[in-house]
């Protein structure tokens, strides 16, 4: 027996969210089935995402991956090309909802992210060595596919729901979304302890750490577990796709026609503010794990990366649907003025802590990031609140694509900046000011723009 209402169009092949009518007899229903199918596959997308960041941190211990130890650029790097291949992916992912629609698209990219989650548990068994690298930035490369799902799913449920809910509606989506970050960076250390997997993981590998006094500690661990893990749930979202998912009725919309959002001065001035926001909570997610390990782990007790770092990312993914919510209630702007000041003072701040003299130092350092992440996610939800206020919802829908696309570059470009100060200039603190004066010139667009006294638009 099918589904009630899988293929079942509205009166007339109308969609009209704004019709209160509308909304409640068909739009509700249907609008909030796509809300939590797709919400399901963004989980899974930005936990292959980021997945690499995590098996980064224990790769360089495993037997035949040794010489990535020696060099933490490279490693920086293996963080990193998710981040490219998910941004650049994100650029035509903003206009196919509208071109194809929301179930093809929702189920086929699922289903995509088999691909780089088989990849990933494949090639911790299989070690290479330093010659084999660009294979391993390649496969890295492939978890992007799950990155560049957020501009398609967000751009669909922004065509589902009226403008008065989308700030909550794409504040849960991608809330629960980027929780997947963190989920990722949690479960990878649970699941690699263990052969939960059984036989079909294979063997353990040998992993070796090295204390500061030079000891080491000899154990097995699963490491293919952190990609394999993620096969099943993944095919399940991907069937829920295709069963339960129903395209937004009307017309579709050529990428040319899209392609008008580019002729908007707001399109520009809301991508830098999403970069702001979410190219942060990214690029941190991406980047915290290695900074963890390279700033303390030379020191004697020294955190487990893994340990803390999806606390940063949990935190930003927790507070994104309040900050959606609360921008249906007071305003987007005003909490994306607050989020720019946050962030400003935290990059400031952060720099006080990151050259430790003990392991005591890095509770202060935690703080700090925390509050960082905490001010990447109240901004994620205000700056989406912000676009459909903006724009036109058949505009709005290629704008959240857009920004989205650039913004994701924050996961490519963190790692590699930051990657870059601590080996050539053996400090991070010239990062974080860098980041500093880019907060104070979003801080300035969004606060002349949205936010003050006769701004051209208050939203």
């Amino acid at each position: 027996m099918a589904p009630p209402s899988v293929a079942t169009a509205p009166e007339a092949g109308v969609w009209e969210p704004e019709n209160p009518a509308f909304w409640k007899a068909t739009g509700s229903r249907l609008g909030n089935r796509a809300l939590w199918v797709t919400t399901y596959c963004l989980f899974f997308s930005f936990a292959t995402w980021f997945m690499w960041s995590a098996i980064i941190v224990r790769l360089p211990g495993i037997a035949g991956f040794e010489w990535l130890g020696a060099n933490p650029n490279l490693q920086f790097w293996l963080a990193a090309m998710p981040g490219l291949a998910g941004a650049t992916l994100r650029i035509p992912f903003s206009f196919i909802v509208q071109k194809f629609g929301t179930r093809k698209v929702v189920s086929i990219c699922t289903a995509l992210l088999l691909v780089p989650a088989f990849a990933a548990g494949w090639i911790v068994q299989h070690p290479v060595d330093q010659s084999g690298y660009y294979l391993m930035l390649f496969l890295a490369f492939l978890a992007g596919m799950g990155g560049g799902n957020f501009a398609a799913f967000m751009s669909s449920t922004s065509l589902f729901f009226p403008k008065a809910k989308q700030g909550t509606a794409l504040g849960i989506q991608a809330g629960i979304g980027n929780f997947g970050v963190s989920a990722t960076q949690f479960l990878i250390p649970v699941v690699i302890g263990a052969g939960v997997l059984g036989v079909l993981a294979g063997d353990p590998q040998v992993f070796t750490k090295v204390a500061p006094d030079g000891t080491k500690a000899v154990s097995e661990i699963f490491l293919q577990n952190a990609g394999f893990m993620y096969l099943l749930p993944v095919l399940i979202g991907a069937i829920a796709g295709a069963i339960f998912l129903r395209d937004v009725p009307g017309p579709k919309r050529s990428v040319s026609e899209q392609l008008v959002i580019f002729r908007r001065k707001h399109n520009w001035t809301m991508t830098s503010l999403y970069f702001m926001t979410f190219g942060t909570f990214a690029g941190m997610s991406a980047t915290f794990p290695l900074m963890i390990k390279n700033l303390f782990g030379g020191l004697p007790n020294a955190p487990d990366p893994l340990a803390y770092a999806f606390i940063g990312p949990l935190i930003g993914s927790v507070v994104r649907p309040v900050g959606g919510w609360l921008a249906d209630k007071v305003g987007g702007a005003i909490l994306t003025t607050f989020s720019g000041i946050v962030l400003l003072a935290g990059s400031l701040l952060v720099t006080m802590f990151t050259h430790p003299t003990s392991a005591a130092d890095f509770t202060p350092f935690l703080y700090v990031m925390l509050g960082i992440f905490f001010a990447a996610g109240v901004g994620n939800g205000s700056t989406f609140r912000q676009i459909p206020i903006i724009f036109p919802p058949k505009e709005a829908a290629p704008v959240l694509g857009w920004t989205s696309a650039i913004a994701a570059y924050g996961s490519f470009i963190f790692p590699v900046m930051f990657g870059w100060a601590l080996v050539t200039l053996t400090n991070v603190n010239v990062a974080f000011y860098i980041l500093a004066v880019f907060y104070v010139i979003n801080i300035g667009i969004n606060w002349y723009y949205y936010n003050r006294p006769g701004a051209e638009i208050k939203c």
